[in-house]
């Protein structure tokens, strides 16, 4: 299989050694079972982990450790990666299970998952100096702006449930349909004193943020 990727290099301001590596970071396990992005992804989770992580205490050597915790998730998080992901048009070289070969919208966290794949697949064919460049080069923006973190819904809900019942939020897996590469999870959470609240999303993270949200909205009404 080839992917023509001369764009996808353009964006990112360099020309793979390796293009099978490349083109791997780019299949996804719906597409091919075994000769697929899976380990890249996991690779690439762990170098932009380093890169960002060593970047913020550069930034913030002054910093405590739970700001540093709470800026770092906020800059590795599937949200993030899917706006680089999107920036680089990802969803035009990924491939997914397509039977028919019709025009179908790449999922979310697969464009994600893609992303940390490709990262992994720069580590491996350019070390880590080049790609600590290239992942600095195309967070700039957003590390710029990590003097601000906003606290997201799930670690907002336990903190409360914490102040107000000395508790842990209770989630509960409801469903998980679709298919493979569209996958659709549901998940309920509830406090102490609550119903369960439900929500939906393309990842089981995803939706109990949205479950999260949906039961700190309600708190905050009564």
């Amino acid at each position: 299989m080839k992917i023509n990727t001369l764009k996808l290099e353009k964006k990112l301001k360099l020309k793979f050694n390796d293009q099978k590596l490349l083109t791997k970071s780019l299949i996804h396990k719906s597409y091919d079972s075994v000769y697929n992005n899976e380990k890249l992804e996991f690779l690439g989770d762990r170098v932009l982990g380093l890169v960002i992580s060593k970047k913020l205490l550069e930034i913030y050597p002054d910093e405590k450790e739970g700001i540093l915790d709470k800026k770092f998730a906020s800059l590795v998080n599937k949200k993030k990666c899917l706006e680089i992901a999107e920036f680089l048009e990802l969803e035009k070289y990924i491939l997914v299970f397509n039977p028919k070969n019709k025009k179908i919208k790449i999922q979310d966290k697969v464009k994600a998952d893609c992303l940390e794949a490709l990262i992994g697949a720069l580590y491996l064919d350019k070390g880590l100096v080049l790609t600590e460049k290239t992942i600095l080069y195309l967070w700039k923006d957003h590390i710029n702006a990590s003097a601000v973190t906003q606290i997201d819904a799930k670690t907002k809900l336990q903190e409360l449930s914490l102040k107000l019942f000395k508790l842990l939020p209770i989630y509960k897996l409801i469903s998980n349909t679709g298919p493979r590469h569209k996958p659709l999870f549901k998940v309920a959470v509830k406090l102490d004193n609550t119903k369960f609240f439900k929500a939906k999303g393309s990842s089981k993270k995803e939706a109990e943020q949205n479950a999260a949200a949906l039961c700190i909205e309600s708190i905050i009404k009564k």
